[in-house]
């Protein structure tokens, strides 16, 4: 059987989107950046970059489902911050979140990367929006251009 793989590889045409939460602004935003500076760093042309803007994480998923079934995008990175409150209410929004991204992206088949901090303080998501763990937009946009190479891949072999 052959072995296949992503590669850091950019296909002419190949169209990204950004969705991204407004809330938490300082974070989201961070997030933003660095998820397009690394897809256009990596051979995307800064027209083939769509960003949305929704109003919180739990709004992501309905965004990601609609993007996916324009099939104009090869993938699509979702970005968000929910920091922990006194309330249920932080954990019903991550996991809403992160249940309703996975549906669409098994649902239309196009790779919906999850990138919604869920921390437990606004410390946590500094650190993972650019601070000493990374910066999680990054690491999403890397992961989209992987998937989309192994997507068209899978996709010529079939």
């Amino acid at each position: 059987m052959p072995h296949f793989e992503g590669d850091l590889r950019v296909h002419p045409n190949a169209r990204f989107a950004i969705i991204a939460s407004r809330w938490n602004p300082r974070i989201t935003d961070a997030l933003v950046d660095s998820a397009r500076q690394t897809l256009v760093a990596n051979g995307v042309a800064e027209a083939q970059v769509d960003v949305v803007r929704v109003p919180g994480a739990w709004e992501l998923p309905v965004i990601a489902r609609t993007l996916a079934q324009a099939d104009r995008h090869v993938a699509i990175v979702a970005l968000g911050c929910v920091v922990r409150g006194d309330t249920r209410h932080y954990q019903q929004v991550a996991d809403g979140a992160s249940n309703g991204l996975m549906q669409v992206a098994l649902e239309y088949g196009v790779p919906v990367l999850n990138g919604v901090l869920a921390v437990e303080t606004f410390e946590d998501a500094l650190a993972r929006a650019g601070g000493s763990h990374g910066n999680k937009g990054e690491e999403c946009a890397l992961v989209a251009i992987e998937m989309a190479d192994l997507r068209r891949k899978l996709q010529e072999q079939a």
